[in-house]
Protein backbone atom coordinates (compact mmCIF):
# COMPACT_ATOMS: atom_id res chain seq x y z
CA UNK A 1 0.00 0.00 0.00
CA UNK A 2 1.43 3.38 -1.02
CA UNK A 3 1.05 6.47 1.06
CA UNK A 4 -0.56 9.67 -0.23
CA UNK A 5 2.78 11.50 -0.02
CA UNK A 6 4.30 9.21 -2.64
CA UNK A 7 1.47 9.89 -5.09
CA UNK A 8 1.48 13.66 -4.66
CA UNK A 9 2.95 15.70 -7.51
CA UNK A 10 6.26 17.34 -6.76
CA UNK A 11 5.90 20.91 -5.51
CA UNK A 12 8.01 23.86 -6.48
CA UNK A 13 11.60 23.53 -5.42
CA UNK A 14 12.40 25.56 -2.33
CA UNK A 15 14.61 28.61 -2.71
CA UNK A 16 18.18 27.88 -1.77
CA UNK A 17 18.81 29.44 1.68
CA UNK A 18 21.88 31.34 0.46
CA UNK A 19 19.90 32.91 -2.41
CA UNK A 20 17.12 33.94 -0.04
CA UNK A 21 19.65 35.45 2.35
CA UNK A 22 21.35 37.40 -0.46
CA UNK A 23 17.98 38.74 -1.64
CA UNK A 24 17.20 39.95 1.88
CA UNK A 25 20.58 41.66 2.16
CA UNK A 26 20.17 43.46 -1.18
CA UNK A 27 16.64 44.54 -0.35
CA UNK A 28 17.70 45.74 3.10
CA UNK A 29 20.65 47.68 1.63
CA UNK A 30 18.49 49.49 -0.93
CA UNK A 31 15.75 50.28 1.59
CA UNK A 32 18.16 51.74 4.17
CA UNK A 33 20.37 53.65 1.76
CA UNK A 34 20.43 57.36 2.65
CA UNK A 35 21.41 59.77 -0.05
CA UNK A 36 23.67 62.61 1.00
CA UNK A 37 25.48 63.45 -2.23
CA UNK A 38 23.66 65.22 -5.09
CA UNK A 39 26.02 63.74 -7.69
CA UNK A 40 25.12 60.21 -6.57
CA UNK A 41 21.40 61.07 -6.67
CA UNK A 42 21.78 62.47 -10.20
CA UNK A 43 23.63 59.33 -11.31
CA UNK A 44 20.91 57.08 -9.85
CA UNK A 45 18.22 59.05 -11.69
CA UNK A 46 20.19 58.74 -14.94
CA UNK A 47 20.87 55.00 -14.60
CA UNK A 48 17.44 53.80 -13.48
CA UNK A 49 14.84 54.55 -16.18
CA UNK A 50 11.46 56.09 -15.36
CA UNK A 51 9.66 53.41 -17.33
CA UNK A 52 10.49 49.95 -18.57
CA UNK A 53 12.95 50.24 -21.48
CA UNK A 54 11.81 46.92 -22.96
CA UNK A 55 8.22 47.96 -23.66
CA UNK A 56 7.89 48.56 -27.39
CA UNK A 57 5.39 48.92 -30.19
CA UNK A 58 6.74 47.11 -33.25
CA UNK A 59 5.82 49.25 -36.25
CA UNK A 60 6.08 48.47 -39.96
CA UNK A 61 5.15 51.01 -42.61
CA UNK A 62 3.24 53.05 -40.04
CA UNK A 63 1.17 50.11 -38.78
CA UNK A 64 1.57 48.50 -35.38
CA UNK A 65 2.44 44.84 -35.82
CA UNK A 66 2.63 43.91 -32.17
CA UNK A 67 3.18 45.27 -28.70
CA UNK A 68 5.94 43.98 -26.43
CA UNK A 69 4.71 44.38 -22.84
CA UNK A 70 6.96 45.67 -20.05
CA UNK A 71 8.94 42.85 -18.50
CA UNK A 72 10.60 44.78 -15.68
CA UNK A 73 8.22 43.30 -13.12
CA UNK A 74 9.90 39.95 -13.75
CA UNK A 75 13.09 41.35 -12.19
CA UNK A 76 13.06 40.42 -8.49
CA UNK A 77 14.77 43.70 -7.52
CA UNK A 78 12.51 45.93 -9.66
CA UNK A 79 10.60 47.41 -6.72
CA UNK A 80 13.81 48.22 -4.86
CA UNK A 81 15.29 49.99 -7.89
CA UNK A 82 12.13 52.06 -8.39
CA UNK A 83 12.12 52.95 -4.70
CA UNK A 84 15.78 53.98 -4.86
CA UNK A 85 15.10 56.19 -7.89
CA UNK A 86 12.17 57.78 -6.10
CA UNK A 87 14.34 58.47 -3.03
CA UNK A 88 16.93 60.13 -5.26
CA UNK A 89 14.27 62.32 -6.91
CA UNK A 90 12.82 63.35 -3.55
CA UNK A 91 16.31 64.13 -2.20
CA UNK A 92 17.14 66.31 -5.19
CA UNK A 93 13.80 68.14 -5.09
CA UNK A 94 13.37 68.62 -1.33
CA UNK A 95 16.84 68.92 0.12
CA UNK A 96 18.82 70.26 -2.85
CA UNK A 97 16.03 72.40 -4.28
CA UNK A 98 16.71 71.22 -7.83
CA UNK A 99 14.27 70.84 -10.71
CA UNK A 100 13.79 67.10 -11.35
CA UNK A 101 11.46 67.44 -14.34
CA UNK A 102 14.30 66.31 -16.63
CA UNK A 103 14.09 62.84 -15.04
CA UNK A 104 10.32 62.40 -15.39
Amino acid sequence: MQSAALNAPPGPSPIHPLKAFCKKIVRWYFSTLDLENPQVAHRICQLIPAQCPFERDVMFLGHQLCHIPPMCKLNPAYDEFVELRFKALVFLADQCGEDVSQYC
